[in-house]
């Protein structure tokens, strides 16, 4: 027989959910569906939605339903939905209570309106318009912040909200260990030479038409009745609840770099998809942290979206669909030029090798925003500073320098880490399924990604948030985050990129 105390305690994490969901909603309305001159209305809404939902789950009943609930945590199977559960709930409820409703509200309040002022800035390449709100968003994470104990570093509080309990010297040393292995591997590559890809810019239909835009998502998973795709600047994933996965992309006619965009959202979509439905309305629900989310939309956009046997598959479709730009051009011709490194100004478009250059110089820069040592009004010039340093960019203007990203504006001070991260973990994750599973190329070649998915399913997607980020890949892989099969992979790929 259930325990009432655990009865009790599921139907009020029900309802948080319930809320969560509604403020997701809302967001995913203001960046797909709402008018410009919805915003303020939209950021009151979301405030009082999250206002509510700290409130009820931050209640002194959860906190007593916690502590009857001990008993039962100690005697059930580490692994078990029960004590996993409670022993998640009562992280999050102890981690939770440090933040007044009141100011949970605020967050959500300034993100909502300095997201709707970020697509306007960033049309305009118009940093000064952005800036006030951008030093609200760091005024509030300082007051955020200041609900905690002292940390070993400022930043940890902010990354654990996104990475839990990680702290900012473990990333340090892995970014560390990639930006010493990556620099040389990028010289050794521009030494050999430029790879073509003239034929992927030009002139292109608005879109991919659905002989390619919509069989790339159903196989990988996606259906009508559970899934959906709109265009937004900035493509992202909203996850509403059981059957209902929103996805959007950015299409542009003169490249066709929404293929890929479409391929990464959709890796977290399959992810949040196949979370054990069983789990649905309790924290347990959804993907256990940002890093292992980025993980399967690196991995289905790159390992899987970017193999040659993928494109065997898909890319007599394309020709078809493009003769003139690509009908000439042969697939080892196109997969070198998907595959092509080289810096480029925009994190999103960016190569396998320099992408992780863009995180590593926004996580800095985060840093330096939290502790102090760098103001917002010198944001720009820090942020070009660091793109010649690194990259050898020059950046033209803010909108592809530092408004090119909508998570600042967001409040997600903390989540670019997961980026690379995620990037480690695929590989990781990546090589496991494929001892599994042995060669994946000719069913790829075929279009066939079910086992792949299947596995994933069953290995990580299943546990939701079960166990911590660190335990998920250790049950997964059989060991703790590592750098080295990642930097083996982009070698054993990319260098050298011959002519």
């Amino acid at each position: 027989m259930t325990d009432p105390a655990l009865e009790q305690l599921v139907e009020r994490l029900a309802e948080v959910s319930d809320l969560n969901a509604t403020a997701t909603l809302l967001f995913w309305d203001q960046r797909v569906m709402m008018p410009p001159g919805g915003s303020y209305a939209r950021a009151e809404a979301v405030a009082t939605i999250a206002r509510l939902a700290q409130e009820r789950f931050i209640s002194e009943d959860v906190g007593k339903l916690l502590d009857e609930l001990r008993g039962l945590e100690e005697s059930s199977a580490y692994d078990s939905c029960e004590a996993s559960l409670i022993r998640v709930t009562r992280r999050d409820y102890e981690k939770a209570t440090r933040v007044p409703a009141e100011l949970v509200g605020e967050i959500r309040r300034a993100a909502a309106l300095a997201v709707a002022a970020w697509g306007p800035a960033r049309e305009e390449s118009d940093f000064e318009a952005l800036r006030p709100h951008l030093e609200t968003n760091l005024e509030l994470k300082h007051r955020y912040v200041e609900c905690f104990d002292t940390p070993e570093e400022t930043y940890d509080l902010l990354l654990d909200d996104f990475e839990p309990n990680m702290k900012t010297a473990e990333v340090r040393a892995i970014f560390d260990q990639l930006r010493d292995e990556l620099r040389p591997l990028l010289e050794e590559i521009a030494d050999v030479g430029d790879v073509d890809d003239s034929f992927l810019t030009g002139e292109f239909d608005r879109a991919p038409p659905a002989g390619v835009s919509s069989a790339i998502p159903r196989a990988f998973g996606s259906t009508d009745a559970e899934w959906r795709l709109d265009e937004t600047p900035h493509p992202f994933l909203a996850s509403l609840g059981i059957g209902d996965i929103r996805f959007t992309t950015n299409y542009r006619r003169d490249d066709l770099s929404s293929i890929f965009a479409t391929m990464q959202e959709l890796g977290n979509g399959v992810y949040e998809w196949g979370v054990d439905r069983a789990l649905a309305r309790t924290p347990l629900g959804s993907g256990v942290s940002l890093g292992l989310h980025e993980s399967q939309s690196r991995l289905w956009e790159n390992l899987v979206g970017r193999s040659r046997s993928f494109w065997r598959c898909f890319y007599p479709r394309l020709q078809d669909a493009f003769p003139a730009k690509l009908g000439n051009v042969d697939e080892e011709a196109f997969y070198r030029a998907v595959n092509k490194v080289h810096p480029s100004l925009i994190r999103i478009d960016a190569d396998e090798v320099t992408y992780n250059m863009h995180i590593i110089l926004r996580f800095e820069l985060e840093q330096e925003l939290i502790e102090g040592r760098l103001a917002v009004k010198d944001l720009p010039d820090a942020w070009n500073a660091r793109m010649s340093d690194y990259l050898g960019v020059e950046v033209p203007d803010d909108a592809q320098g530092v408004l090119q990203d909508m998570h600042w504006p967001g409040g997600g001070f903390g989540y670019f880490p997961t980026y690379s991260l995620g990037n480690v973990m695929s590989v990781q994750i990546w090589e496991r399924a494929r001892e599994d599973l042995g060669d994946l190329d000719e069913r790829f070649e075929r279009g066939e990604f079910g086992e792949l998915r299947e596995w994933l399913t069953e290995h990580l997607y299943r546990l939701g948030r079960k166990f911590t980020p660190q335990e998920t890949i250790e049950r997964v892989t059989g060991s703790r985050i590592d750098a080295e099969p990642y930097v083996r992979y982009l070698r054993e790929k990319l260098a050298p990129q011959a002519v």
